[in-house]
């Protein structure tokens, strides 16, 4: 595995800031286009104001952290983390079926309001996207640290950019090495940003390829790679003739709602709930990182901050290369 510097650290300490800028300037090439505390003059209370509405919107709904983390990796892989996903309209990726089950778009268009308010035409979508996601991690239990800011928010949404850009759970390993890497992202990251599925739903239709139907009607297990206690466990939530797009499962059958390294120990007890889950154990370039995770939670936590940040800065755009909407929904 490739060497690292580590940036899970408490976000007062100016010296440790400094070495998440280091590490950042050798591994997010879109860094030196965005600062920390963009913000610090033109809206000094934004991420206050974002991190409070994911707050409100997490206690009332459990599965908001999820939705919103989802709804980043989403947004950045396609187009790069310009909020391009949010806008609405025949064509766009919004309106493209893969992404009509994300979620989390009323708790965005929430904190927009509310600094549309306080800061008028200042603070992006991009910005909001990037920063509720982060906090929705440290709200579920997860690190807290420091973003870069001063995304702009993109013009065009094409609805045929979509599947090209996103890991279909079916995918083999070197199809989502290869998809990380034109994003600029390295098989640690790949792992490490794996462990997003802690938390979160899953539609039963995502996973449906490691079972098969039988003569009777009945689903049965063709993955063999999967705990059958498990497997069966799926089928009762799951049953043929049941809604695959409705019904929805928990990501991490143990720890549902918490942002944790439990998921890679499901992945040793071969309770990874995606074949894209269960191939990170079964892949000899990656068991070791999914092992030391699973038996060292703040060396995940670490690298999670670490990959996170190269994430949110995935092609950004800034300057004349985009816009500060006034709603999320649409350009201006």
């Amino acid at each position: 595995m490739e060497s690292k510097i580590s940036i899970f650290l408490p976000t007062s300490n100016l010296c440790n800031l400094l070495v998440l800028v280091f590490f950042c300037f050798a591994a997010c090439p879109s860094l030196g286009r965005l600062s920390f505390n963009f913000y610090a003059t033109s809206c000094p209370a934004a991420e206050l104001m974002v991190s409070n509405t994911v707050r409100a919107a997490s206690s009332n709904d459990p599965t908001i952290p999820g939705k919103l983390l989802r709804l980043l990796f989403h947004d950045c892989f396609v187009e790069g983390c310009d909020a391009s996903v949010l806008l609405q309209g025949n064509g766009t990726e919004r309106s493209d079926p893969a992404n009509t089950s994300l979620g989390g778009f009323s708790v965005i268009d929430s904190a927009k309001r509310v600094l549309e308010i306080f800061c008028p035409g200042t603070v992006s979508c991009a910005d909001i996207i990037a920063l509720a996601a982060r906090d929705a991690v440290a709200i579920a239990g997860g690190p807290a640290f420091q973003i870069p800011t001063g995304r702009k928010d993109g013009r065009i949404s094409n609805s045929a950019n979509v599947r090209p850009n996103i890991v279909d759970t079916s995918f083999t390993m070197d199809e989502m090495i290869k998809l990380f890497n034109s994003k600029g992202l390295s098989l640690d990251d790949l792992v490490t940003l794996s462990g997003a599925h802690t938390i979160g739903l899953a539609h039963c239709s995502a996973f449906s390829d490691r079972f098969q139907q039988d003569s009777k009607g009945k689903l049965r297990l063709v993955d063999t790679s999967l705990d059958i206690t498990y497997a069966k466990e799926l089928i009762r939530k799951c049953p043929a003739g049941g809604s695959s797009t409705s019904n929805t499962v928990s990501n991490d059958p143990e720890t549902s709602f918490a942002f944790d390294n439990q998921y890679y120990g499901n992945l040793l007890a071969h309770k990874g709930l995606f074949q894209s889950d269960s191939i990170l154990l079964e892949d000899g370039r990656t068991r070791k990182q999914v092992e030391e995770f699973a038996n060292n939670e703040e060396r995940f936590f670490r690298s999670w901050g670490e990959s996170f940040l190269k994430l949110t800065t995935i092609e950004v755009k800034t300057d004349n290369e985009g816009e500060i909407r006034q709603s999320c929904s649409f350009t201006n």
